[in-house]
């Protein structure tokens, strides 16, 4: 009998290795290489199949039923519930509040008459009570448990009636009696999860599971397990702002990058029903370097600040900082508006924020940042109930982006009476009748005289 070989398998990314060493080539990551004794490799035969039918693209087959857990922002980002017989991945940093936007589904869903198993790997049951009477759910009939052992919780989860959803909290904590390694790593996560994974698909019960993030927000563990599930969720947010953001990377059942907003409040997470008026609120209308851009984030048009300060610097090379935007676009916006906006920029500091700790990734951010960095270098405020969106080439031109009707009904709906975009956007009877009066632009230098033209005279 061959004798089974230790591997070194590197618990950020999954890199094997067949020696120990302190940095791992793959990810570069320090001291994240643990030593690991596979299986005994079977050697046994594949055996012969059975042959199946094959079907044709063309036919119709049911919707797949949903799990509503009665939180409209929570349904919206998974699609309008829970699959049943799903596997959501939901990560996040540590005390953003996963467990508490979980503890709140559970107790919604247990209210309606679902059975909801919560199975805690990093607090005790007394803990995990203690957040739900804080929150107001003691009453909720929620089944807690504290466990890490996968075979354990899917006996317990397979005895009694059908389980409508069961969060692991956290997947890192759980780990296989088979498998010979620590509970965190590579091999320990990747047969915990594939074990829940064939617990939800042949009983049809939703489960989520918690990951912990690594210092660059990433989901930690090995990436197969966001390939196996079938959706990845990320709960963002900053400890300096009050509202919390709930994002869909991956998603089988529904469309990836729509968000939903919270409020952190004294009773746990409250719905935002309106983050346009959120993130908008408190904003100084009059002051130069602020414009208001009319972004999507996934289907959900939302209006969010994007503010600049431009100046002179006393350095021999300027500083570039930004909060919220790709840096690198960025430095792109600079060197179009100096290329053919004849914009001096060489010589001043730029600062841009995105107000409220959103990101605006979106091309459509282009013209609302490069409209606050002339008004701010120029000191000419921008008019208060206009709105920007347009994508911003090399050639200075300012090209059409998508969905314009749902961005002008938003800005229209907030109380804004003028948008910029490209004059070769195209807009039908709907979207003019939205209430907001576009005005066309064809390329950065219009751009920059026509918030020159504002400049107060020095």
């Amino acid at each position: 009998m061959a004798k089974s070989r230790s591997t070194f398998v590197c618990q950020n990314c999954g890199a094997i290795t067949n020696r120990w060493q302190g940095r791992c080539d793959s990810c570069h990551e320090w001291n994240s290489i643990v030593e690991e004794t596979p299986g005994t490799p079977s050697a046994a035969r594949l055996g012969r199949g059975r042959p199946f039918n094959l079907e044709g693209l063309s036919g119709e087959g049911p919707a797949a039923p949903r799990l509503r857990t009665g939180i409209d922002e929570f349904d919206r980002v998974t699609g309008g519930g829970f699959v049943l017989g799903s596997v959501t991945l939901l990560g996040g940093e540590p005390g953003i509040g996963k467990s508490t936007l979980l503890i709140q589904a559970c107790a919604e869903l247990a209210r309606r008459g679902s059975r909801v198993i919560y199975i805690s790997g990093e607090e005790a049951v007394t803990q995990v009570r203690l957040r739900a009477a804080r929150l107001g759910l003691a009453d909720a009939p929620v089944e807690l448990a504290s466990a890490t052992q996968v075979e354990d919780i899917l006996a317990t989860c397979s005895t009694g009636r059908r389980a409508a959803l069961i969060v692991i909290d956290s997947i890192q904590t759980m780990h296989v009696e088979s498998v010979d390694s620590s509970p965190g790593t590579v091999t320990q996560v990747r047969a915990s999860a594939q074990a829940l994974l064939r617990h939800g698909k042949s009983t049809g019960s939703s489960i989520i599971l918690v990951g912990h993030v690594t210092k660059d927000g990433q989901v930690a563990g090995p990436r197969v397990v966001e390939h196996m599930v079938d959706a990845v969720l990320s709960f963002e947010g900053d400890g300096a702002h009050h509202f919390r953001m709930l994002r869909a990377s991956k998603n089988r059942f529904g469309a990836t990058g729509e968000i939903g907003v919270f409020e952190m409040t004294g009773l746990g997470l409250a719905e935002v029903a309106n983050p346009s008026a959120l993130f908008l609120a408190g904003r100084d209308a009059g002051a130069p370097g602020a414009a208001v851009l009319a972004g999507m984030e996934g289907q959900r048009p939302m209006l969010i600040e994007i503010q600049a300060l431009v100046a002179p610097s006393s350095l021999g090379t300027p500083r570039r900082a930004v909060v919220g935007f790709d840096s690198n676009r960025l430095a792109m916006i600079l060197a179009v508006l100096e290329a053919h906006g004849g914009l001096k920029l060489g010589a001043h500091d730029v600062y841009l924020n995105v107000a409220g700790g959103m990101r605006a990734d979106e091309p459509a951010a282009d013209l609302a940042a490069a409209a606050a960095l002339v008004s701010s270098l120029t000191g000419a405020p921008l008019p208060p109930t206009q709105v920007y969106f347009g994508e911003i080439g090399l050639s200075g031109a300012v090209r059409p982006v998508i969905h314009a009707g749902a961005r002008l009904k938003e800005a229209g709906k907030l109380g804004f009476a003028r948008a910029v975009l490209s004059q070769t956007q195209q807009l039908n009877d709907d979207d003019k009748g939205a209430g907001v009066t576009a005005r066309a632009i064809g390329d950065v230098s219009a751009l920059v005289a026509e918030i020159a033209q504002a400049a107060p005279r020095r």
